[in-house]
This record gives C-alpha cells, structure tokens and sequence, in this order.
C-alpha cells in the first residue's frame, strides 16, 4: 500500500530526494502537542477555522518572524498551495512571469497549471541581475518574478545583500520563497526581501515543510492587507474555513510551547552533520544552508547521459536541467540533496557518484 511520495528503490542510495531524514521529525513533541492543543481549546481545534488562520497561530507566527501583521498574513496548505494561489489571484492566461535561473524545479508545473508563459531572469555567477530583470520585466509586462532568493533550490546559494537593496527598489513584483531561510549552518542568513521592501512590492511564502514536516501541509503567506483579504475571500476560503485549521492550531501549540524553538536547533545540527559528510566527500565547499550541493560536472560530462550511469553504481540525483525552463541550461551540474540520507550512507552515495563520473 503506497503511503508516502517517497519511493525506495532498492540497492539505490539516492541523493535525488529533497525530503527531510525520517528520523529528524518529530513524532514525540508534535503528538504531545496535538493533545495540548485539543485540552486547551477544545472543539474550537476541530470545527471550521478562521478565514485567513487562526489567531494564536498567526500571532505567534508573527512575533517569531518579526517582520509581518496579523492583517499581513494568511495561512496556507504549505509554499506549494500559496503559490497556486498567487497564481491563480495574480496571473490570466497567457501573462508572463520572471523565474530565478535556475530555480525550483517543481514550481514550473504551478505556474503551468495555470496557463502562464515563463521567461527567465538575466544572472550572473552571482545570481539574479536586478536591473536587467526590471528592464526585461518591463519590457514583457511580466507579472510578477519568482525566486528562491536565499539557500535556493538548487543551488544551496543566497542573492547577495546589495542586489537584495537593488531588487527591491525595482518597482517589481516579487514573489519571495522563503522556505529554507531558518535553515543556516553558520551565520543567519541576510535579511528576507519581504523585510527590505519599503513598499508594497514584495509578497512572501513561508513553509513549515522544512523546519518541522512536510506532511503537516502548512505554511503562509505575507502580503499587503488588501491581498490578504482578497485570499481570505476566496469560495473555497469562505465554503471551507480556514485552511488546514487543525494543523495550524496544533502548530500554534508547537510554536507557543518552545518545542519549535529547540527542534530548529536540533535539526541545524543534524543537518550541518549531513552537510559537512557529503561536501567532503565531494570535495567541495558546503551550502551556508539549505538542502543541497549543486555540482559542477566535469567537462564534457553531461548530467542527463551521467543519470543512468550513476543508478549503476548505486545512487543518484536530478540533472540540473530540470531546473531551468525548458530544460535550457543545467546540463554540466547536478543537485544533489544531503536531507534524506544519514553522513555514512551521503559518503558512500558520494563515492558512488564520483566513480560513476569517471566511467562516464
């Protein structure tokens, strides 16, 4: 019986999978947080929930972000189901939006789902070219501009301070994904475009997908108050209640109680573990944060042909053309995720791809 996305091949270490280690979630706490929730508000953790989330998770939500108002906040189904949304209140048919590049893979079937045309966005070894972005998002009429701005998906890498400040007095539209933001190795990660923005220009996706669990389907969105309410009115919204209202409360226990508090902690160091296994023994310099390495390949290596070599030899990974549109760059690196996998198994999957890289 098929429970989980996840799927095992077996004999396969696969540093493929962008998936938290099982044993880093936390049954315990999130159980015991679950009965607390119920014994201290009764049917009110169980019936139809407040439109745009409840209050104690939206007010502990933004005493812990700092940097967003109730009326700045609707709770979501996760970063997944809030960037549906802003697709769906925000883009027709047709419309243009921006795209880091490379970016978040999975995102791009969001977007189509929803009928838009993405372009992607002028970088350099630095990343995204604020100036050039604006000027090509004028130029298209470009809706808005999507990326992953800090420990991005794919690359483990952050858009450095200065062309944060440019970005954000662009005069565009910017959907900021959040996701991986609390999970830093080292030094705290430079300030959230959201923060930076002196106007109405950046809207924000948090998850807790990555901090606590995916499986809870929960995260929010940071807007102005005027899409907020917009989302808040939404018939599905208004038929249903609050998303996910069950969860959120329990969430609010977990937050509230400082058993979030300490589990972040805990998985930063069990991460910067998986981390530091892996990178080593590729040889490489570790991400600041995040999930993953993005690996330069050899030249005259290319990733989609090393893919199945690699599955030879007993693990693998996703070609970094998956991470460009239309599979239009990424085929000299690979993503490979260290979030899955134990320092031994990540070492011995590591030595499994460099010999697959020399055979290739």
């Amino acid at each position: 019986m098929t429970v989980v996305q996840f799927e095992h091949r077996p004999g396969l270490l696969d540093l493929g999978w962008g998936h938290p280690r099982p044993e880093s979630l936390p049954l315990d706490e999130w159980a015991r947080a679950g009965a607390e929730s119920i014994a201290t508000y009764g049917w009110q953790a169980l019936t139809y929930g407040h439109a745009p989330g409840p209050a104690p998770l939206i007010d502990w939500l933004c005493s812990h972000v700092g940097d967003a108002t109730a009326d700045q906040t609707f709770v979501t189904a996760g970063a997944s189901h809030g960037l549906a949304l802003l697709t769906q209140v925000l883009t027709e048919p047709g419309d243009v939006v921006l795209v880091d590049s490379p970016t978040y893979h999975l995102a791009f079937k969001i977007f189509e789902d929803h009928g838009v045309r993405l372009v992607p966005a002028p970088t350099d070894e630095h990343g995204l070219l604020p100036a050039e972005t604006a000027a090509l998002a004028s130029s298209l009429d470009a809706v808005f501009l999507y990326l992953v701005p800090t420990f991005g998906n794919p690359t483990g890498l952050s858009l450095p301070p200065d062309r944060r400040r440019e970005l954000v007095c662009q005069g565009l539209t910017i959907v900021e994904d959040d996701t991986y933001r609390e999970l830093y190795y080292g030094d705290a990660p430079p300030p959230a475009l959201w923060r930076l923005a002196e106007e109405e220009g950046v809207i924000r996706l948090g998850s807790f997908a990555k901090t606590v669990a995916p499986g809870l389907r929960l995260g929010w969105i940071n807007a102005s108050p005027f899409l907020i309410d917009r989302l808040s009115r939404l018939g599905y919204v208004h038929s249903g209640g609050g998303v996910n209202h069950s969860v959120a409360m329990t969430m609010a226990t977990f937050g509230t109680s400082g058993a979030y508090g300490r589990h972040v902690a805990s998985l930063r160091s069990v991460y910067r573990e998986q981390r530091d296994a892996l990178a080593s023994a590729l040889d490489v310099t570790p991400p600041e944060g995040g999930w993953f390495v993005w690996l330069p390949l050899p030249a005259g290596v290319d990733a989609d042909e090393l893919l199945p070599v690699a599955e030879r030899h007993g693990t693998s990974f996703v070609p970094g053309t998956a991470f460009y549109t239309e599979g239009c760059g990424g085929s000299d690196h690979v993503r490979l995720s260290f979030s899955h996998l134990a320092p031994a198994e990540l070492t011995e999957a590591a030595g499994y791809l460099m010999s697959s890289i020399v055979s290739a």
